[in-house]
This record gives C-alpha cells, structure tokens and sequence, in this order.
C-alpha cells in the first residue's frame, strides 16, 4: 500500500500547524520579541530557500508561484523585523526633556 505524496504532505503540514500553535501558546509575553527575531531569520533562510527555488524553475507556474513566494517571504521578513523594533522602543526609557529634572513626567505635580 503506497500512500499519495499529496497525502503525507498534507499530514505533515497540518502536524506542524499543530505544533507550532502549541509552541507559541506557551511562550511568555516577555519572550516574544527574541521569539520574532528568530522567526524573522528563519523566514530570511525560507527567502533564500525561495531564490534558489525559482531561480531553478522550468515552467511558467513554478516560475510565477516561486516569484510569489519570494514577494511573500520578503514582505514578512521585512514586516517582522519593523514589528520587532518597534516593540523594542517601547522597552527603552525615555530621555527627560531638557529642563526637567530626571523622573518628572511634567505633569507639574
């Protein structure tokens, strides 16, 4: 009994959607910015992977879904990379405006 490629595929894809949903699930909040950044190498590494891919392509459709998968992958590692670094200027402190002492809001309280 051989199975369908198209099968296993297909199981193999939707085992690690499972995975990778119970993998997030338990990931603190405080570590879900280095989480990102190592996504967004992995996606760097996919965008390689798409290069090679479509840069071998012998047919127009394996041409046309391989230029997709590399606007695809480009626009979530650069999306990724500016998500991460906005978050982490969130975690800097901010400089006191000149004239006021450090640890005054300015409320004037």
């Amino acid at each position: 009994m051989t199975l369908d490629p198209a099968v296993v595929w297909l199981t193999i894809f939707v085992l690690s959607v499972f995975v990778g949903v119970e993998v997030i699930s338990k990931v603190s909040s405080t570590l879900h910015t280095p989480l990102m950044s190592g996504a967004n190498a992995i996606h760097g590494i996919i965008l390689l992977g798409a290069v090679l891919v479509t840069g071998t392509a012998d047919s127009g459709l394996a041409l046309v879904v391989g230029l997709v998968a590399v606007v695809l992958a480009s626009v979530n590692v650069v999306g990724g990379f500016v998500v991460t670094d906005r978050m982490l200027r969130m975690f800097q402190r901010r400089k006191p405006a000149k004239g006021q002492p450090a640890g005054s809001d300015g409320a004037g309280r």
